[in-house]
């Protein structure tokens, strides 16, 4: 019997290509998103809770939120995801699932002050992500940047398709997932979606006088 697993989840692209990777191996049980109470959004990069309720509803897949607050620290946000996860392990979960790519600190925070010992699954880790990010596409998802890092790239960046000639655009500097923080993705189709979520893109928003936002919302 396959264990019962969880994905760290933000509706891009290297959670949705984990999960993916891991569809046979795990019993998904649910996908945990962190949000930004006062906002409604996704902490990570802004996008609508309503729209990725929509892409877990295409997924099959149930959504568990870990709500913290505009102004949350490291200390709210751990305590957080820590209360879900412990939930979570309650219910029969074994296995966290990851999509972090290459980054040694962000995974060691993860086993070291999130995960129970033994329960994370990093089924990208390692993998070039140049390869990562041609295999996702000829998988046939579909994204779109919903924020970028103007410190790293173009703002226009914003709301532009992740596709090839986007890759053929990026500077040499910038790694093809954004696993760097250059950018985030938001996934509205693919082989996993029984329908696409159809979003259309607003403004494009600056704050912090660095983060470039697309404001994504429902066609």
């Amino acid at each position: 019997m396959k264990k019962q697993a969880i994905v760290c989840w933000s509706g891009g692209k290297d959670c949705t290509l984990a999960l993916w990777q891991t569809r046979e191996q795990f019993d998904v049980v649910a996908l945990l998103v962190t949000v930004t109470r006062e906002f409604r959004r996704v902490s990570m990069h802004g996008v609508r809770i309503e729209l990725v309720e929509q892409q877990a509803h295409s997924l099959g897949v149930p959504l568990r939120q870990a709500t913290i607050s505009r102004a949350c620290g490291n200390e709210e946000y751990e305590r957080a995801m820590k209360e879900s996860l412990e939930q979570a392990y309650k219910e029969g979960v074994e296995a966290v699932i990851c999509g972090d790519l290459f980054l040694e600190d962000v995974r060691r925070y993860r086993e070291e002050r999130l995960l129970r010992p033994g329960t994370g699954v990093f089924p990208l880790w390692g993998m070039p992500t140049h390869e990562l990010a041609r295999r996702f596409l000829s998988l046939g998802f579909r994204a779109t940047l919903c924020c970028v890092d103007t410190q790293a790239l173009d703002g226009s960046f914003a709301g532009r398709p992740y596709d090839e000639a986007l890759l053929a655009d990026l500077p040499a500097h910038v790694d093809p997932c954004g696993e760097n923080g250059e950018f985030h993705t938001f996934v509205h189709d693919g082989p996993s979606f029984v329908q696409p979520v159809a979003v259309r893109c607003g403004e494009r928003v600056l704050r912090d006088g660095r983060f470039m936002y697309c404001e994504l919302l429902p066609a």
